[in-house]
């Protein structure tokens, strides 16, 4: 009788950890980082027409993106944004892959923060896995400790600047100096500063392997022509390192010299020779090195380099892969998202700063007032979305003999909404019975152009 198997349906983690590379594509990750990072703690400290340049402002409903002021009705503007952002996403996944995930994601770019902090506090690969293979030892804490109390800062600064995109960060500083932090603010701070620190020093890879929805479906917008790391397997194999002293064996060897450079470097820890592998992240850490050990083997670049897989079958050089970019899927979604970002921008050009709801006061449906006149009272619900005072003249239309008894002028400060009551009266017989469709319209004093027209009912009693 044969033993039961077991099946292991979870496979225990192994440590990783990643050599630094050096080399072109390593440069442009920290470029990458440097930007995303000085636009993201940078961006809330920057002042627009005497506030924050970026806010989204839960507390008074107002998004302000520089110049633009968006209010809760203004959210169609938002989804744009997001769908603009995704099938930009789509559109740079079809032509090169992962390349996102490689050197913009936040989740790349914490990672990387928090391995440089590692190898300046623990040194460098060989060092961190010799200190973890110590027993414990007082050094060994020295250096554990500083090294999360170093993160721990750093998260705590990101949980803080992340939240002052929600709350003006200057407030969120005064609020920090003076130890007068809510109970909401401290939650969100913790909250963030958590996740950044957990994410990226603790589970790193496996959020990227495990967590990321996008590491599954990303398949779904791979063809043959999309960029991807590819190691040229006709070039390098057979592997092994030749020996010069030996005899010439009867079977060359390929370039590749079975340095495992490739799989030191790789943040996720795969062996990219053995095939793309949804666990790449396309961060070319591996090209990198294989290009380094070709350097000093004194061997021709490429043996792991940016292609597609057309390109490997098929021999294509650099001028044949970008001629082949340009195909329907990518153009598909370049005029989508063409459409879309024109879309938006126009709307944005002709929105009117200006919003007004007529709200009838159901307490009073209609009545007869001095000198047989009939009356009517409404409510206007004004809004002043731009960022300058505006100064508004109030006028009806609709029917003969329609009068504005109430005030017809109206002061608006910079993005405020304001409630206005108006009575407006007509004389007896005029009208019908019942309902009689009117028009109400603001007229800014200063621009003639700007203006809004709203129909309302009015009420003649029967």
């Amino acid at each position: 009788m044969s033993e039961p198997q077991v099946i292991k349906m979870y496979a225990a983690r192994e440590q990783i950890y990643p050599r630094e590379a050096k080399g072109r594509y390593a440069t442009w990750r920290w470029v990458c980082v440097w930007l995303t990072q000085l636009a993201f703690y940078g961006l809330p400290w920057l002042n627009w027409n005497g506030r924050q340049a970026l806010l989204f402002d839960l507390t008074t409903r107002k998004f302000y993106i520089f110049g633009v002021v968006l209010w809760p009705q203004d959210f169609i503007y938002l989804a744009a944004l997001l769908i603009i952002a995704a099938y930009l996403l789509f559109l740079v996944t079809a032509i090169a892959g992962r390349v996102w995930c490689g050197f913009s994601c936040p989740q790349t770019v914490y990672t990387e923060i928090f391995l440089w902090v590692e190898r300046k506090i623990e040194g460098p690969r060989s060092a961190r896995i010799a200190l973890d293979r110590q027993g414990p030892s007082v050094r060994k804490a020295a250096k554990k400790t500083a090294k999360h109390l170093a993160w721990g800062a750093i998260a705590l600064w990101t949980g803080f600047t992340f939240v002052g995109y929600f709350t003006p960060i200057h407030e969120l500083a005064r609020e920090v100096q003076t130890f007068n932090f809510g109970p909401w603010e401290w939650f969100w701070v913790l909250f963030y500063a958590l996740a950044t620190y957990g994410n990226a020093g603790w589970l790193r890879e496996q959020v990227c392997k495990y967590m990321c929805p996008y590491a599954r479906f990303q398949s779904a917008m791979f063809d043959q022509d999309t960029l991807i790391i590819t190691y040229d397997a006709k070039r390098g194999e057979p592997r092994g390192v030749a020996n010069k002293k030996a005899a010439q064996p009867a079977k060359p060897l390929g370039d590749c010299i079975d340095c495992t450079m490739c799989v030191q470097v790789c943040p996720t820890g795969i062996d990219i020779r053995n095939g793309l592998q949804y666990e790449c992240i396309g961060c070319a850490a591996c090209v990198d090195a294989c290009n380094s050990v070709m350097d000093k083997i004194e061997r021709p670049r490429g043996l792991i380099r940016y292609s597609t897989d057309h390109a490997m079958e098929n021999n294509f050089d650099s001028k044949q892969i970008r001629q082949r970019a340009m195909r329907p899927r990518v153009l598909i979604y370049s005029s989508i998202l063409a459409l879309i970002i024109i879309g938006v921008c126009t709307s944005l050009f002709l929105r009117t700063p200006l919003k007004m709801d007529v709200i009838r006061d159901r307490g009073s449906m209609g009545r007869e007032v001095e000198d047989g006149m009939i009356e009517n009272v409404y409510r206007l619900q004004i809004m002043n979305t731009s960022e300058q005072q505006q100064h508004f003249k109030i006028s009806a239309s609709g029917l003969s003999g329609l009068e504005l008894i109430s005030r017809d002028e109206v002061t608006l400060q910079p993005t405020e909404t304001l409630g206005w009551p108006i009575r407006l009266r007509v004389p007896h017989g005029v009208g019908e019975k019942g309902s009689n469709k009117i028009h109400i319209e603001l007229q800014s004093v200063e621009d003639p152009s700007l203006h809004v027209r709203e129909s309302a009912v009015f009420i003649v009693p029967r």
